[in-house]
């Protein structure tokens, strides 16, 4: 955590856990300005990777599930991690330069990234890993009055209505800052990546442009009732990125990679066991608790949370046992089954 940074956020009433501000003792103000305004999300402690050398698009595009060899410099993507069974590790986004690749992983993952493709790099390969997070700062606008603030902050807004993971560089203090489309939910938004030295001056600046500072629970809140799958809650050995609802982050036309044969082979032949889902919930329940419909066990709660409208959670249930609208029993709660914006079912979709 950049001290500067710290003392700022800390000034403004945030309480930091390991550097990370968990909230800025305005969580319904934060929440209430992702879905009406624009809230403020300090990502720093996401990690930041970066690919070089001739053969970075190659290496990549045979490591994770999207397809790279079709993406110019500008643009970018979400793409899992799988092991070589296909069970998860990460969602993590990308966006392609003219010289590099650059990942944003899940805080808990980044080593774990770093040694898993440092592995697989091979003498004569031209590429280089490099984890750029201590020289970088990450903040994401969440929001549907995004645009307005990146006009204030910039003067310009060359990336309205681009596609996600679209990105540029833009000019802020004679300092170049990546900015790309989207925060890694399922809102309006955008995301800043910028040089360590000016992270105080910015994050004070996109205030007073506008943003409204939210803390790491809310953005918690937000990814459960949005569907967005957690490392260690919905990523695990447990599950596939299919059963996860990340269908629009797997190529299925692109040739060999990591986990690519289970992945193709559970699309030929429909084989998705079990799914994710939101669910609402009576009650406050802990993840890892049994869903039940009568006495049968049909799934599993992976996360809860508590918002203004009641308890939400994130589960995964068994594709023969239903879907939205289905009634389960959740330890000592109800609950019911329902959508979330950020889960793709594919096939399932289809014939649904």
């Amino acid at each position: 955590m950049i001290q500067e940074l710290g003392d700022i956020q800390t000034a403004a009433g945030a309480t930091l856990v390991e550097g990370v501000a968990v909230s800025f003792g305005n969580d319904p103000e934060a929440l209430e300005a992702a879905r009406s305004q624009v809230a403020l999300s300090d990502r720093t402690a996401w990690g930041r990777l970066e690919i070089r050398g001739d053969d970075r698009v190659r290496f990549l595009h045979n490591q994770t599930t999207n397809n790279f060899q079709i993406l110019q410099p500008g643009q970018g993507c979400d793409t899992v991690f799988v092991t070589s069974t296909a069970r998860t590790i990460d969602l993590a986004t990308t966006y392609v330069t003219q010289e590099a690749i650059v990942l944003l992983v899940s805080p808990s993952r980044c080593q774990q990234l770093m040694q898993l493709m440092d592995r697989y790099i091979f003498p004569m390969d031209k590429v280089e890993l490099q984890d750029i997070s201590d020289r970088t700062v990450c903040f994401s606008l969440v929001g549907p009055q995004s645009d307005r603030l990146m006009e204030t902050l910039f003067n310009t807004n060359p990336l309205l209505a681009q596609p996600d993971n679209t990105h540029c560089l833009l000019n802020w203090e004679d300092r170049e800052i990546r900015v790309a489309v989207g925060n890694g939910l399922a809102i309006p938004g955008y995301t800043l990546i910028a040089p360590a030295e000016v992270a105080g001056r910015l994050w004070r600046q996109l205030v007073e442009s506008g943003g409204v500072p939210m803390g790491d629970r809310v953005w918690e809140r937000l990814r459960i009732l949005q569907g967005r799958p957690k490392p260690d809650s919905e990523l695990t050995e447990d599950y596939n990125p299919l059963e996860a609802g990340l269908w629009q982050m797997i190529s299925f036309e692109k040739g060999c990679y990591i986990g690519q044969e289970t992945i193709a082979r559970l699309n030929t032949y429909q084989g998705v066991k079990q799914q994710l889902w939101g669910i609402k919930l009576s009650a406050v329940v802990e993840p890892g608790t049994a869903i039940l419909v009568g006495e049968k066990k049909v799934g599993k709660l992976t996360s809860c949370t508590e918002t203004p409208e009641g308890y939400f959670g994130l589960a995964y249930i068994r594709t023969k046992a239903g879907g939205k609208g289905l009634e389960v029993a959740v330890g000592t709660a109800r609950g019911e089954i329902v959508d979330v914006s950020f889960v793709h079912r594919g096939y399932l979709e289809i014939a649904g």
